[in-house]
């Protein structure tokens, strides 16, 4: 199972021996004042008067130094995308020049410059071996002027990087609940397991069905945050779609489509980073977390193509797509959510492969029945953390595609607007404000990105926190 990081984010006026120094200050007179000597200016000058932009290495003794400017103060989402990639810039020059320690004096912006240093140093290395004492790793970020919310959001995105990098045979269902128990009692979210047995008696026949070809039991997951000072009289409940590996079932996927099938799990993995982000930092709102978690394979007795199941809200539904299996242990999860008589429902997924097409790795699908306030809050949130969101068309027309024959509805619709219709799938289940989300383009990268390395990129756990400190 995951070890989860290790790298120590501190906040401290000046660097502790042994720390490389990064400096930015919006100008060469600015970077002077705060410590930079004429002759690196004159350097430094030199260099941007060339059009050479970023940052300039300065060698030292026992540590070096890095400067550039940039606008510090820049607040906007368009100034704040430039600072995190500003220090995810500084984070690849740290891996090449093997720097471990590093303190960030940026001002205003340094906790920024810092989250992109974070998380463009983050890397995976619990099944190295006998590589592991080879591999560069970032132990430590000092920043000048900073917060403690942010080292908390950081360690949180990490967490979230670590479950998701993790392959199945470390990262069952049941190890996956383990998890979740453990980061409640580090992090202080209370976490409640329902095994096999009670997942039948509620007879959540989604959940159950996946889970028919798999050896390993499901396992249903509720995380609860709930401060004494929470704003909220009725919760927000986010639910995560928690497929630890997914083969496809008997509608088997081709292998070069099943070997990053390990990050399906990323949903579940994100409410879980988000619950460790909002315990840290005590987030003053009462919030609920649902993950059917669950690996789906094509053995025993798997659930087959024209099967028909019956779900827990009593609705059947025909199965003409094992590989539709998310929004069928979605379903289940939803309609628990209505004992909690919520005031939003958000769900995260990586569930189509749709969604990525339409617009690839820049960017998440959403779509929903939430007022146009709740969207808005959505959309303003996932420009400021660069976890954008595009609102997709949620047409009750949508739904004719799934309507079938001999059920109540069928997993798939047709070739078109797949995202879409498994949207409106979900919505069957729900009767409160609802939002999906599907995360399937950004969530696992095959190549490096923005601020991300190759893998996880702990997607929606920011877009979750900047969406959750907006509401009243």
């Amino acid at each position: 199972m995951p070890t989860f990081v290790t790298m120590k984010w501190t906040v401290q006026p000046t660097a502790s021996d042994g720390a490389s120094r990064a400096l930015c200050q919006p100008t060469i007179q600015a970077l002077k004042a705060a410590g930079l000597s004429e002759e690196q200016c004159s350097i430094l000058k030199g260099r941007e008067a060339r059009g050479v932009k970023g940052w300039t290495s300065f060698p030292g003794e026992d540590a070096g130094l890095y400067a550039r400017t940039i606008d510090v103060d820049a607040r906007d989402a368009e100034g704040l995308h430039k600072l995190r990639q500003a220090g995810a810039d500084l984070g690849k020059l740290l891996a090449s020049d093997k720097v471990d320690h590093i303190h960030v004096d940026a001002g205003k912006g340094g906790d920024t410059v810092a989250e992109g240093v974070a998380l463009n140093s983050y890397r995976y290395t619990d099944l190295l071996g006998k590589k592991a004492s080879e591999a560069w790793t970032l132990k430590g970020i000092q920043v000048a002027h900073g917060s403690k919310d942010q080292a908390d959001l950081s360690k949180a995105v990490h967490i979230t990087r670590d479950l998701v990098n993790a392959p199945v045979w470390s990262l069952t269902a049941m190890d996956l609940a383990d998890q979740a128990e453990k980061l409640g009692k580090d992090h202080g979210f209370q976490v409640t397991v329902l095994g096999k047995s009670q997942i039948e008696s509620l007879k959540m026949g989604g959940l159950l069905a996946v889970n028919k070809g798999s050896i390993d039991p499901p396992r249903f997951i509720i995380l609860e945050h709930k401060p004494e000072n929470a704003s909220n009289d009725k919760p927000i409940v986010l639910v995560g779609k928690g497929v630890v590996y997914d083969t496809g079932g008997l509608s088997l996927k081709p292998s070069p489509y099943m070997e990053d099938m390990k990050c399906d799990m990323g949903g579940s993995a994100a409410v879980i980073g988000a619950f460790c982000a909002m315990a840290s930092q005590g987030l003053n709102k009462h919030v609920i977390g649902l993950i059917p978690a669950t690996d789906n394979r094509p053995g025993g007795n798997a659930v087959t193509p024209g099967d028909v199941i019956t779900m827990m809200s009593g609705h059947t539904v025909e199965v003409l797509n094992t590989d539709a299996e998310g929004r069928l242990i979605l379903a289940d999860a939803l309609h628990y959510a209505k004992k909690y008589q919520p005031s939003l429902v958000m769900d995260l997924a990586t569930l189509t492969g749709a969604a990525a097409r339409a617009i690839g790795r820049q960017a998440s699908v959403a779509m929903g029945t939430a007022s146009d306030t709740i969207m808005t809050d959505l959309v303003t949130s996932g420009f400021d953390c660069h976890e954008r969101v595009v609102i997709f068309p949620f047409w009750d027309d949508y739904a004719d595609l799934i309507k079938s024959e001999i059920a109540d509805m069928k997993n798939i619709g047709g070739a078109e607007a797949g995202a879409v219709t498994a949207g409106k799938f979900l919505e069957h289940y729900t009767d409160y404000p609802y939002v999906h989300i599907d995360i399937a383009g950004p969530a696992f990268l095959d190549a490096p990105w923005c601020y991300f390395g190759k893998g996880a990129t702990g997607v929606g756990v920011r877009l979750l926190m900047a969406f959750l400190n907006r509401q009243d």
